[in-house]
């Protein structure tokens, strides 16, 4: 690793803390370097809060050091008025001489225009010091601005013969608890890093989730449900009002406080995700994790509407009950998660499945 390559691995390293705080805004690191040494560094640590490139400029104590300092950040400054001031502006005002971008962003409102306005100030700029990596830390943005939808997770636990659950009916039995509690908190970390969270009709009814953060510190999802003919219940905790939901219905319903229904049409069956996918796109929501049952996650498989499957495997077996879906008949990575194996699936269409 050359030591361009290990400033911008530390930018990140710093963006990375970012994650389930910065939406729908990019994850950003920046480390400022002069003659060998880190000066500033500093990150995009919350949603309408100074971006990564301020933060470093402002950690730097003597900021004379920063005429003959370089700049790096894992994603090319921005350009333009949002909710805060354009970083190109900044850098440019402090007179940084070197700026090294990890890869471009590809945000309409940016998109080369930070690096041109900086090329043009006579700043030396290199692009495309680990741009893959880049690129990958923050492929929901990415994703969700190049291809107009958010970025799906689906996630699912089977036991180790093949099934999702016991058979059970609404108001009977609870869930047969097939992964172990250190992959039940590891899920409420992934909710915590996510924008969204789906279920289908006969998870709510039969489960009656929170679908909330409780095992870990973090921000809660905005919680969806699909439910074409409102057959959850008002007394369900999807609306208890205490947290943002959406229910997808066919119905035209009046929301109350932190529940908000939303009509769309289900005659075409094969639009219905899709039409979904629209809706968290227009609301800018650039993720959400899928956590169905067997109907929902089969259909976003199938329409290839996904770009990660992160799926325990427990090590025991029920000999019966609901068949979990066909795995993707893809290359994926193992770890371990307590007693299971975590499988994670990346979609091969997906432009950025390697990009690791």
């Amino acid at each position: 690793m050359s030591y361009q390559q290990a400033y911008m691995q530390r930018c990140l390293d710093l963006a990375i803390k970012g994650m389930g705080m910065v939406a729908p805004n990019p994850m950003v690191g920046s480390v400022i370097v002069h003659e060998g040494i880190i000066i500033g560094e500093g990150w995009h640590e919350r949603f309408g809060s100074p971006h990564a490139e301020v933060n470093a400029i402002n950690g730097v104590k003597n900021k004379e050091l920063l005429k003959s300092a370089t700049l790096y950040v894992n994603l090319e400054p921005c350009a333009h008025h949002g909710k805060t001031p354009p970083c190109a502006e900044l850098i440019i005002a402090m007179n940084i001489p070197f700026v090294v971008i990890g890869c471009i962003d590809t945000f309409s409102k940016v998109q080369g225009r930070g690096i041109e306005k900086m090329i043009r100030a006579g700043i030396n700029v290199k692009i495309g010091v680990l741009e893959k990596e880049s690129r990958y830390l923050n492929r929901r943005f990415f994703k969700f601005h190049e291809e107009k939808r958010p970025f799906v997770i689906l996630k699912w636990a089977e036991t180790a013969d093949g099934f999702l659950d016991k058979f059970r009916s609404p108001g009977n039995d609870h869930p047969y608890p097939v992964s172990s509690f250190e992959s039940q908190k590891l899920v409420h970390r992934w909710r915590a890093e996510e924008q969204a969270i789906l279920v289908g009709t006969n998870t709510a009814l039969l489960d009656n989730p929170r679908l909330d953060v409780r095992a870990i510190k973090g921000k809660n999802p905005l919680r969806i449900a699909i439910d074409r003919k409102n057959r959850i219940p008002q007394t369900f905790h999807l609306k208890d009002g205490s947290t943002p939901t959406l229910v997808f219905t066919s119905q035209r319903l009046e929301g109350t406080t932190n529940l908000e229904y939303l009509q769309i049409a289900f005659q075409r069956p094969e639009q219905v995700l899709e039409d979904i996918l629209e809706n968290l796109y227009k609301r800018q929501i650039l993720s959400v994790l899928i956590e169905g049952g067997y109907e929902t996650l089969n259909t976003f498989l199938s329409q290839g509407l996904w770009d990660e499957a992160r799926i325990f495997i427990s090590p025991e077996t029920i000999g019966s009950g609901v068949k979990a879906p066909e795995k993707p008949g893809y290359s994926h990575s193992v770890e371990r998660s307590g007693k299971d194996e975590l499988l994670i699936y990346r979609n091969e269409e997906d432009p950025f499945a390697s990009q690791k």
